[in-house]
């Protein structure tokens, strides 16, 4: 009998006495088969009978005791007849068993008093874990008898009633999970949302980025990652012709507050004149202008960066001096704000925490208040539940704005007793939204309206027009009691209000300009406007440009080329009591909707009066690409600073004037047709691009190994070392020890240095058969990996020992660094030719145009920037999508020679690589085959061979990886590997492939130096997870 088939007899007699059996023939004993109702079984009792002999002399013996009759014979005839049918059968075996001819009483009643005894025990007691209810059929059965028991037949009440009572089928009598309406309450709803903020920061306008987008937990925040709805097209078209919207609250700010000496002195070893400008920018220390800067730690450039940041000074009305108290923001990168604000806090040598100035968050309720908010006592389980707090005395409930994971014990403000600089965490404390396109300027000059001018007397004349009842109510108001009494204060000097004028003008002339990259880059406008929420269209539309806007060309003119005057840039932004009173005074959308619902004309304009919102806010111009030649100025737009709290009051009106909302994704988008790396992973020599690296490669190798072996590529027979990393510094070590072997070899061979000049200049860019060997021991035995050894298993990309953090090393050239000096960047730009140009053009000028990069040349290059990477931009000649970590290689000379035959080659493709570690896997599935057959055999004996510790020497392989120690990286293919490529797409603005990526530095200039002239700057893209190499043109874009 089978597994199952005992196990399904096993079930049916598990309620049953020893001495009952079932019908079904089955018995365990085979063969047996009680009868009698007794306890013995059949061929026992035959056994016991007084005559031996065989069972056919037996017969003859009973009949011989008690003489049958006619009828009897009848039977037992019909009955043998029946046996050889295939009748009674005694278990598998089909033994014939006859039917007992007598039975006794006493020994039969007590066996059917046993079964009756097992009934009655299966019917009142329940063996499963069903209830009473569910043991009727489907017919009988009623919703309500769960929680009604006179529901239930009369015969079922008294066992339903015993289940209710117990604990278990008890109802909760404070669940935390409240029915849908209390959920919905507005206060019940506002403490669920507080309590969700304690982990991860939500931006305002979280719930409706919630209801729109794919939602991911990065970085401390939850951020809204790319739109539910197909919009990768839409999202490029917005970017290009129409707006974009995206949300960058999330960035953080740190102000800077002392004297203008001090603050410049302390920052200047923090940044490098080599790599662009400084914080001592003539344009952006005025205030009219937002700069960027790239930050290392003290004195380490160009080693150990920190991140790029943007910054703003606070424009002063008067000429600045050294000697007053100057205000900066340096605006960052959420992954670079910890390392950042540590080297600042030891530059400015801020050491004494303060209290801080800005206004914390309230202290959200705890896990016990939560809990006694929710208790009631046990007489009114069952009735309406009521709030403690729902009275009249119940303090209402606040919605958390701002950081609601910051710890109000904890400072956010540190101070210099040296220098006296004042450095402020301001994180959250303001909303940055971020408008791209060449309507961003008109949205913003549509949605947003000047704030009136209002002192008391003037606002006696304005509110005239609309109701009585408000002039005699704000008559008798004193100003210092009503919600804006800042404004009403500024409104009475006449500098203030002259100022506000000339801020609102230049506003206006910006809704008639085409595009915003025509304004000068990083321009900034003060700018103090009305609620936006009042201006709401009743649908939403779509704006223009109105060039009716700028008929006064001269002004329009001179803002082009000058920009807006140092004074206009001033803004109430920067107190920051006056964005505490417009965060707390701001009128509820509650209270405005009902305003508007008791207007005499439904849709009219809802004027109100000196009880609107005055918020100021500060307009920066984002410039775009800057880079190259081509699409100049693409991505361009504004950024608009708010007071905390006021989100979602300029949300809203940006999208019904018709811009389109982007996540993450989109802003990856934008920085890679901008040409411009991505903070932070395209910052390799950062510590927040090595941590980002490091999860991408997790996350990776996670989706990798869900996925069955045949269903993915075998990246070790493919070639690819690291498909889901980028080792950099093991390709700029080999690449170092790569040209000094081969400088080390052409002086041996050639003591004249002539000689040596001109055998370097016919050396391929690939390596041939005979020094593939040669060159691939002196990559990948370099004295540092020599040194130390790197083991590293599947379980981690095996690559991330190249980009390790190292921090205790020297700055002599041991560390990885990315060349940022403007000038050799420019000449490296130069060498490589111009990226805007086509096939033909490049034909053209390839022959004589482009110099040459000699090693006199490029020797003070190498010498300062040993193992350095370059950042560069990649178009694929013909079809193709570059992906993320494709491989930028070196073609041969055989590929250009087939190149020139043939215009239409696409590239040569990688030939198979054998797989080292098949063999190793095979085995390793053997021993575990064998392993789980002993433990099998031998549960109890943990300890022994099977459930004993892998061997030492066993490594966790997996198949399709390359497991350990990198080998060379550069020669391990048939093409010498130059770099990779960390974005990669098929681009729309040009119409075919385009890729970001990082070089070496050293290899790019050999490649450029052994090159010829018509094929100079040509470069090879493989995917990954393919064999097919494709031609690309490479650039270094200034």
């Amino acid at each position: 009998m089978s597994n199952a088939k005992e196990r399904k007899h096993a079930k049916k007699m598990r309620n049953q006495p020893t001495n009952v059996t079932l019908s079904s023939g089955f018995v365990a004993d085979r063969g047996t088969k009680y009868h009698n109702g007794g306890g013995r079984p059949f061929h026992q009792a035959q056994k016991q009978e007084p005559f031996p002999g065989t069972s056919r002399q037996r017969q003859t013996k009973m009949t011989h005791h008690s003489p049958m009759d006619p009828d009897v014979k009848e039977q037992s005839s019909s009955k043998i007849m029946f046996k050889k049918k295939g009748g009674w059968k005694a278990g598998p075996e089909g033994m014939s068993q006859e039917i007992p001819k007598y039975i006794t009483a006493s020994t039969f009643a007590q066996a059917r008093a046993a079964e009756i005894s097992a009934m009655l025990k299966a019917v009142t007691q329940k063996s499963s874990n069903s209830l009473v209810f569910q043991t009727l059929p489907r017919h009988m059965r009623r919703r309500a008898m769960s929680h009604n028991v006179k529901r239930l037949p009369r015969r079922l009440r008294e066992i339903a009633q015993k289940e209710a009572e117990k604990a278990v089928h008890q109802k909760k009598e404070h669940s935390k999970n409240k029915c849908h309406k209390a959920r919905r309450c507005h206060k019940n709803r506002v403490l669920e949302f507080n309590r969700r903020q304690k982990k991860n920061i939500w931006l305002e306008t979280h719930i409706w980025h919630a209801k729109r987008f794919h939602m991911v937990k990065k970085w401390g925040y939850c951020l809204g990652e790319r739109p539910t709805v197909k919009s990768h097209r839409a999202c490029y078209r917005a970017m290009t012709n129409r707006c974009l919207l995206q949300d960058l609250s999330y960035y953080c700010c740190l102000e800077l507050k002392g004297k203008e000496e001090d603050i410049l002195k302390a920052l200047s070893p923090m940044c490098s004149i080599d790599a662009g400008l400084t914080f001592a920018a003539v344009h952006c220390l005025s205030g009219r202008r937002q700069g960027s800067v790239l930050l290392y730690r003290a004195n380490r450039y160009p080693r150990e960066m920190l991140g790029p940041v943007t910054f703003i000074w606070k424009s002063e009305r008067t000429p600045s001096h050294t000697s007053e108290s100057r205000q900066l923001w340096i605006w960052l990168h959420p992954t670079l704000k910890q390392d950042i604000l540590e080297e600042l806090k030891a530059a400015c040598q801020c050491v004494e925490p303060i209290k801080p100035t800005v206004c914390t968050p309230g202290p959200l309720p705890t896990t016990s208040e939560e809990k006694s908010q929710t208790e009631l006592p046990d007489e009114k389980i069952g009735k309406k539940r009521k709030r403690k707090d729902d009275g009249e005395n119940g303090k209402p409930v606040k919605k958390v704005i701002g950081d609601g994971t910051r710890d109000p014990h904890q400072p956010s403000s540190w101070i210099s007793a040296a220098t006296g600089i004042i450095i402020s965490d301001l994180t959250m404390e303001m909303n940055r939204l971020r408008l791209i396109g060449p309507l961003s300027h008109s949205i913003l000059t549509e949605a947003l309206k000047a704030a009136s001018v209002q002192t008391v007397r003037v606002n006696a004349t304005v509110v005239l027009y609309s109701t009585h009842v408000l002039l005699s109510k704000f008559e008798g108001e004193d100003t210092e009691k009503t919600p804006h009494h800042w404004w009403i204060e500024t409104c009475k000097n006449p500098d203030s209000v002259s100022l506000h004028h000339r801020q609102e003008a230049i506003f206006e002339l910006l809704g008639g300009i085409t595009s915003p990259a025509e304004i000068p880059a990083g321009t900034i406008l003060g700018l103090t406007v009305g609620d936006p929420r009042i201006n709401l269209p009743p649908k939403r539309s779509k704006v223009l440009p109105n060039p009716e806007k700028c008929q006064d060309n001269e002004k329009v003119r001179q803002l082009l080329l000058e920009g807006v005057p140092v004074d206009c840039a001033h803004s109430f932004i920067w107190n920051q009591a006056i964005c505490k009173n417009v965060t707390e005074n701001k009128i509820s959308d509650q209270d405005l909707n009902r305003r508007r619902s008791e207007l005499l004309v439904p849709g009219s304009q809802l004027v109100l009066g000196p009880q609107e919102s005055k918020i100021p806010i500060l307009l920066i111009q984002q410039p775009g690409k800057v880079t190259g030649d081509d699409r100049r100025g693409w991505g361009s737009g504004w950024d608009i600073l708010l007071p905390k709290g006021w989100g979602m009051a300029f949300w809203i009106p940006f999208i019904y004037r018709g811009a389109r909302v982007g996540g993450l994704k989109e802003s990856v988008m934008h920085s890679q047709y901008k040409r411009s790396p991505d903070i932070p992973g395209d910052f390799p020599d950062c510590p927040a691009g090595v941590v980002f690296a490091e999860e991408q490669a997790k996350n990776l190798l996670e989706k990798y190994k869900r996925r069955p072996p045949a269903k993915r590529p075998n990246y070790v027979k493919l070639g690819t070392l690291a498909p889901f990393c980028c080792p950099w510094e093991q390709l700029a070590q080999e690449w170092e020890s790569r040209v000094q072997a081969q400088e080390e070899s052409f002086v041996a061979s050639s003591p004249s240095g002539e000689d040596s000049d001109s055998r370097r200049d016919k050396l391929p860019g690939a390596p041939t058969p005979e020094n593939t060997d040669l060159q691939s021991d002196e990559g990948g035995t370099s004295p540092s990996s020599c040194s130390e050894p790197r083991e590293v298993m599947d379980t981690e990309c095996p690559a991330q020992v190249g980009t390790a953090w190292v921090a205790g090393q020297d700055a002599t050239g041991s560390l990885l660094c990315v060349l940022r000096s403007r000038k050799w960047l420019k000449q490296l730009s130069t060498w490589c030719g111009p990226s805007s140009r086509d096939k033909r053009a490049a034909r053209r000028t390839s022959g004589s145009g482009e110099p040459t990069p000699t090693r006199a040349a490029y020797l003070p290059l190498l010498e300062r920037f040993p193992r350095a990477l370059v950042w560069v931009s990649l178009a694929l000649l013909r079809k193709g999508s570059p992906e993320p970590h494709s491989m930028i290689c070196v073609p041969a000379e055989e590929d250009f020679l087939r190149l020139r035959g043939d215009q239409l080659y696409c590239g040569p493709q990688e030939s198979k690589h054998s797989d080292p570690f098949k063999s190793e896997i095979r085995k390793q599935k053997e021993r575990k085959k064998v392993e789980k057959r002993q433990n099998k055999q031998a549960p109890s004996e943990p300890e022994g061979l099977a459930g004993g510790p892998p061997a030492a020497g066993h490594r966790a392989l997996t198949l399709g990886l390359w497991s350990g120690p990198l080998p060379g990286v550069t020669s391990h293919c048939s093409r010498v590997l130059l770099g990779f490529v960390t974005q990669g797409d098929f681009s729309m603005a040009v119409g075919g492939g385009e890729a970001l990526g990082f070089v070496s530095l050293t290899g790019l200039l050999d490649m450029l130096s052994t090159q010829p002239a018509a094929e100079r700057g040509l470069v090879l893209l493989r995917a990954p997870a393919s064999p097919q190499y494709r031609f690309a043109r490479i650039a270094v874009e200034v």
